[in-house]
């Protein structure tokens, strides 16, 4: 019984609790997997769509980005081997939207839609290790790592502190605040155009990678199998960082279920990664499928 109750949350949509309905602070737009949201004591595979909590931690894997749109028209990039945490995400009356996001590992961009530059009010902190910074511009990258804490101003304003220093000012773009491991920050400093260009790239999405967008209309079959293959399959997927949706279908004398991976740009990427979900996982290639 607790196989088929289980199966049922599945073809109702396992992820509606990450769903909620009205006026989200944060909805996950882009994922190039593996990447996972830890809410409680459960792990899911972050998809295109679901709706991230106060709270939930953010992790992704080796070679992933993930693109994530704040309510306040910001977006946050996420590069690879990320652990982030959202929390203290609001939209007050007046329309400020308030958030914190604390960066434990990894590289983030936070940059906002050009059209939402100057229509919206944003009051978001984020530690970067042991670097914080309120954001009040536009466009800001920080990464932390084992030896050293940063943020890089892009455009627009922020404040940095560290527990070790005074808090700084950044207003000029290519400014930019650092701190070694167990160290007080240093002064800020300016960086040249061509080494910002490859910090970017940690969190930029990769190229020829398959990406699931809002939008995206490729998808993967991997077939209609009995209620046991089916949930095997899809915790399969799951622990890889892969967020599969079951579908019943009718049959004589009762329902066979396929599982699916949806939303994928191209028909190129969607044939890439299921030869590369067949060669990891070890299981018969899944079929192509246009949605």
């Amino acid at each position: 019984m607790r196989v088929r109750a289980r199966l049922g949350l599945l073809v109702l949509g396992l992820f509606s609790a990450l769903t909620a309905a009205a006026a989200p602070n944060a909805v996950v737009e882009t994922v190039q997997a593996p990447a996972w949201v830890e809410r409680g004591e459960r792990r899911l595979p972050l998809a295109p769509g679901m709706q991230l909590e106060n709270r939930d931690r953010v992790l992704t894997g080796s070679g992933a980005r993930l693109i994530v749109q704040m309510a306040d028209g910001s977006a946050v990039k996420f590069g690879e081997n990320v652990n982030a945490t959202v929390n203290a995400m609001k939209q007050g009356e007046n329309g400020l939207f308030s958030a914190a996001l604390d960066l434990s590992k990894g590289a983030f961009r936070l940059t906002t839609d050009i059209f939402q530059k100057i229509q919206r009010q944003r009051a978001i902190n984020i530690r970067t290790g042991t670097v914080t910074i309120g954001i009040r511009g536009t466009d800001v990258w920080g990464r932390s790592n084992d030896e050293k804490d940063f943020v890089c101003l892009l455009e627009g304003h922020i404040v940095a502190s560290h527990p070790l220093g005074e808090a700084v000012e950044l207003s000029e773009p290519l400014q930019f605040y650092s701190a070694d491991k167990g160290q007080a920050p240093g002064a800020v400093a300016t960086v040249d155009k061509l080494q910002l260009a490859k910090w970017a790239l940690e969190t930029e999405l990769q190229s020829g990678i398959a990406t699931q967008q809002t939008g995206g209309r490729w998808g993967l079959s991997f077939g209609r199998l009995n209620e046991d293959g089916a949930l095997t399959l899809h915790d399969q997927l799951s622990a890889a960082g892969y967020a599969g949706r079951i579908r019943p279908v009718p049959v004589p004398g009762g329902y066979l279920y396929e599982l699916r991976l949806e939303k994928l740009v191209t028909e190129r990427e969607a044939q890439s990664l299921a030869d590369k979900l067949a060669r990891e996982l070890n299981i018969p290639a899944p079929a192509i499928r246009r949605h």
